[in-house]
């Protein structure tokens, strides 16, 4: 019993006894006890509850199994799955005189868009007048082609049979005349031998029947020029002059066709000046609603007196019983859809169930302001009856992605990702400890855990606010980079090393150039004696002795390294670095400096006398790279080599077999001059 309870027990049998209170203030006071002590009890069991979950600003939760529902979150429009589109059919555009107002139910067959019918009207009746001329033409080219037939057959079976006719009876009378010629001849001969006719009469008579002769033979060549030549010449003509009528007569056909169709095509387009109704349906002017005053658009705003071209679409009449909503995913979630996949939508509070229908294949037109953001159309299909919705309307998607049942889930907030991997912290009797996560599908509150907690497990919900570790960054270093992130074409150090022929002329070039080249050629020194050693150091040890440096930098060593060098182990560290860049900064700059090697005595001379490589003091010391040798084969693998000497792993290598030995690094060391 709490000191509160005992002190109201107190206090209540001492009023109970000075008042000589009933059996019935006796039971209230039971009743009061009983109520006190449950509240005592609920509190202090709320109290281990809080407790439990937070603990010195730590939220705690516990790991466990839960079924997970994976979806994709999008707000869009609804839209006609079916839209019949009302088009200007006009040629060359119109002007809309009249439309009926947007969002108006009409039926089929109804007036909805009259258009302006003046340029059509001129065009018409100036079309009739073409049109008649081409008929006129066609019937003339008609009749003169039946003519051209006429003439041929008229020859032929008239004109021809004629004059052959002619040149026959030439013949017979020919024939005719020279054998009256002959008798008489004959007759003139037995005359003259008698006495009763004179020579002359006979030479006369013989002369008639030469003459008769050559009647004859030309009449034999009329009839043969007739048949021969001028038959055929005279039915080519005609039948010439008839093929070329009846070509003229098509010619005109086809003209009396075209302004026909021209005629036809502008009454169509006439009677196209007042638009019907197709189907039953809502008006919605085909107005870009998507327009941005950022991208522009070209498009006509639907309105009486403006202007509409040719095919562009003035109205749509959607199919409100079958609706649907498209929506624009952002390109990091598209993958996870597909067509066929379940979805929620909420309509003005109202659900509705739906499915995929299409995903896009490319993103959707970006503004001028949002071009690094890529989004791809998806479709939803709203199922069963939608009457009551509007194109237009606002809707939020919800698309099932995937349905977990009985995973072990943690929520996103406990999961921090580090170099591509992902961790949490465990609370247990030993502390708080970090451990790695294998995770599975998400929806953006809680994550499945396929490896790494169990369940029962207490995990932070908020590691970045009290663990420094899970709030620090940390980005992929270039230590952690090799060269089979990249492609198979030649990097340009290695363009230069097969050009320079020498493996180790290219090791003498530094790893990690951070110097840059000024207008004179000459080059400018690094920001920091960090910079210097990483772009100096090639065995990794922090440290630039002499030897590692180029050949034009050993030239200039010479003369400041033993100087720089104060702790006289043959290399220069980071401090020793910052003195050196420091006093060459106002050296070069002339600000009154002294350059390396020239400060006032009293310092230790005898440094200056050791060798270059002596890092320990001693001479001839030289850098141990089996040092890191910790499988004892005798070489570094790239996995034992210090982080630093990672980057330039595979030049070291000059044997190509995967490991680094002390006679490459002395070898090495030769070539540079060392």
């Amino acid at each position: 019993m709490t000191t509160l309870e005992r002190r109201v027990k107190k206090r209540v049998l001492q009023r109970s006894h000075r008042r000589g209170s009933s059996g019935a203030t006796v039971v209230g006071l039971l009743l009061l006890f009983g109520l006190i002590g449950g509240g005592a009890f609920v509190w202090a069991t709320l109290g281990r509850g809080v407790g439990a979950g937070r603990e010195n600003g730590v939220l705690l939760y516990t790991v466990a199994r839960d079924d997970i529902l994976v979806t994709v979150n999008e707000d869009g429009n609804v839209e006609s799955a079916v839209n019949i589109d009302v088009k200007c059919s006009i040629s060359g555009g119109s002007t809309i005189l009249w439309i009926v107002e947007d969002g108006t139910t009409v039926k089929s067959g109804d007036e909805i868009v009259r258009l302006d019918t003046s340029n059509i009207e001129d065009q018409l009746n100036s079309q009739k007048i073409t049109f008649e001329n081409a008929n006129a033409a066609k019937i003339q080219a008609a009749e003169d082609h039946g003519a051209a037939i006429l003439a041929v057959n008229e020859y032929r079976e008239g004109t021809f049979v004629e004059e052959l006719k002619q040149a026959e009876a030439a013949i017979r009378i020919a024939q005719e005349n020279l054998r009256s010629a002959e008798n008489l001849l004959v007759f003139t001969k037995k005359m003259v031998r008698k006495g009763f006719a004179t020579s002359l009469q006979r030479e006369a008579d013989q002369f008639a029947v030469e003459r008769t002769k050559l009647d004859l033979e030309a009449a034999e060549t009329r009839k043969k020029v007739l048949v021969e030549f001028t038959k055929e010449k005279t039915l080519k003509d005609l039948e010439a002059k008839r093929e070329a009528a009846a070509a003229q007569a098509r010619a005109n056909q086809a003209a009396f066709d075209l302004e026909k169709a021209r005629l036809e095509r502008l009454r169509k387009q006439f009677e196209n000046c007042v638009i019907q109704a197709p189907q039953n349906g809502m008006v919605v002017y085909a107005n870009n609603t998507g327009r941005s005053r950022y991208r522009g658009n070209q498009d006509v705003q639907i309105e009486e007196g403006a202007t509409v071209r040719e095919r562009q679409t003035i109205i749509r009449l959607p199919d409100l019983s079958q609706m649907q909503v498209r929506v624009t995913v952002h390109e990091s979630k598209i993958d996870q859809l597909q067509s066929g996949m379940p979805a929620r939508i909420v309509i003005q509070d109202v659900e509705y169930k739906g499915h995929v229908v299409s995903v896009a294949s490319q993103p959707e037109p970006t503004s001028f302001f949002s071009a690094n953001v890529k989004e791809y159309a998806t479709v939803v299909a709203i199922e069963g009856e939608s009457i009551t919705l509007r194109p237009g309307m606002t809707a939020h998607v919800e698309i099932l992605v995937a349905d977990l049942k009985d995973v072990l889930t943690v929520p996103v907030s406990s999961v921090v990702e580090q170099r591509e991997s992902y961790f949490c912290w465990v609370s247990d009797n030993d502390g708080i400890h970090k451990q790695e996560l294998e995770l599975g599908r998400t929806n953006d509150k809680t994550v499945e855990v396929v490896q790494g907690v169990k369940e029962g497990d207490r995990v932070l919900r908020n590691p970045k606010s009290v663990i420094d570790d899970a709030a620090r960054e940390m980005p992929q270093g270039d230590s952690e980079r090799d060269r089979s992130q990249f492609g198979s074409g030649d990097s340009s150090d290695e363009a230069d090393e097969s050009q320079s022929g020498s493996e180790g002329a290219a090791m003498a070039r530094p790893q990690n150039n951070t110097s840059r080249s000024t207008s004179d050629g000459q080059n400018t020194l690094p920001n920091s004696g960090r910079e210097y050693i990483a772009q100096y150091d090639l065995d990794g040890d922090g440290k630039v002795a002499q030897s590692e440096l180029d050949e034009q930098s050993q030239r200039s060593a010479q003369f400041w390294f033993s100087r720089v060098d104060a702790d006289g182990d043959g290399a220069l560290n980071e401090t020793e670095t910052d003195t050196m860049l420091e006093s060459r900064r106002r050296f070069a700059g002339g600000g009154g400096g002294r350059p390396p090697g020239t400060e006032p005595a009293g310092r230790d001379e005898s440094a200056d006398r050791r060798p270059p490589g002596d890092r320990s003091g001693n001479a001839g010391a030289r850098f141990d790279l089996m040092q890191y040798d910790s499988d004892g084969d005798g070489k570094v693998s790239k996995e034992e080599a210090p982080e630093r000497m990672r980057s330039f792993f595979d030049r070291m290598d000059t044997d190509g077999d995967g490991g680094i030995t002390q006679k490459e690094i002395e070898k090495l060391q030769q070539q540079r001059g060392r």
